[in-house]
């Protein structure tokens, strides 16, 4: 059986919006290329959350390991947007610095607070991750009999998959029980949402 890493890579060396036939309209390649760019913005500060995180968290905790895995998963997940939007010619956020650092102010903050902490910072941030793949994959299924959306929606679905057990790990490991879950979870719910919405557009 194939490694789930190896999956998206083949279908991101593969994939172009640049599309067979039947072509997709010029709305729906700009939506494609939007959905490639506010990804890859979202993969490199996760990337950046964890780096932050295990720079703040002692070495001594027992979450490490836990996160240091979740870490080498966002890693590729870089990799595959990183391919995706160079493969596709997509323009990346011109905030791109700016996501890198709030990352990792978010996982350096939230590892100083503790391990709960930590978990609950992926809990939400996960959580949002998912109902945005979600709503891509809806939209790349509407435009039919195109094998390149359908690759997409493919890859952008192992992504879903493997953010979604991230959530899943935190949950295990009392996310819920963080100090001052409630505000810190709004604030970065609401911090996540509206990168999402200015990533998708600049």
């Amino acid at each position: 059986m194939q490694s789930l890493r190896r999956i998206p890579f083949a279908a991101a060396r593969g994939y172009s919006t640049r599309p067979a036939t039947p072509q997709v309209s010029h709305e729906q390649l700009q939506s494609i290329k939007s959905m490639l760019r506010v990804d890859h913005a979202g993969e490199l500060a996760a990337d950046a959350i964890y780096k932050g995180q295990l720079a703040t968290l002692p070495r001594n905790s027992p979450m490490r390991a836990t996160i240091e895995h979740m870490h080498e998963q966002e890693k590729v997940h870089l990799q595959i947007l990183n391919t995706l939007v160079s493969n596709n010619r997509v323009r990346p956020s011109v905030f791109y610095p700016v996501w890198y650092a709030m990352g990792y102010a978010l996982g350096a903050g939230t590892g100083m607070m503790g391990e709960k902490a930590a978990m609950m910072c992926t809990e939400v941030v996960e959580d949002v991750i998912g109902v945005h793949y979600n709503d891509q994959i809806r939209e790349l299924v509407k435009i039919s009999d195109n094998d390149n959306a359908k690759n997409l929606a493919q890859v952008i679905k192992v992504l879903r998959d493997e953010e979604l057990d991230h959530l899943n790990t935190a949950m295990d490991n009392h996310a819920k029980e963080a100090v001052l879950y409630d505000p810190l979870s709004l604030i970065i719910r609401t911090g996540c949402k509206a990168a999402i919405q200015v990533a998708s557009r600049f």
